[in-house]
């Protein structure tokens, strides 16, 4: 850091990045109904789509060892955690 005219420290990039480290990707475990294979999956693999309500709010994602489109519902709890990790999100509105 330097310090101004003004007396005013200023940061530079390099200082302000100085102490951060790589972030380790988020990974979430799944299963597929198909296969029964279980794996861990980055969020980039995952799709979650909210609805109104609890039958409308699901995630997907494809099998990496049978190819299998898996749809399985998310409450609450699994909302939370997937869109805390960055999974994509859909919104999805009532047509009423």
């Amino acid at each position: 850091m330097s310090e101004s005219m003004s007396g005013v420290r200023e940061m530079t990039v390099a200082s302000a990045f100085a102490g951060m480290r790589s972030v380790a990707p988020v990974m979430f475990r799944a299963g597929c109904p198909d296969c029964r294979g279980s794996f861990e999956l980055a969020a980039s693999a995952l799709r979650l789509a909210i609805g109104a309500t609890s039958r409308t709010t699901f995630y997907s994602f494809t099998c990496p060892e049978c190819g299998a489109a898996v749809r399985k519902p998310a409450g609450e709890r699994i909302v939370e955690l997937l869109t805390g990790g960055g999974v994509r999100t859909l919104r999805l509105h009532s047509t009423v």
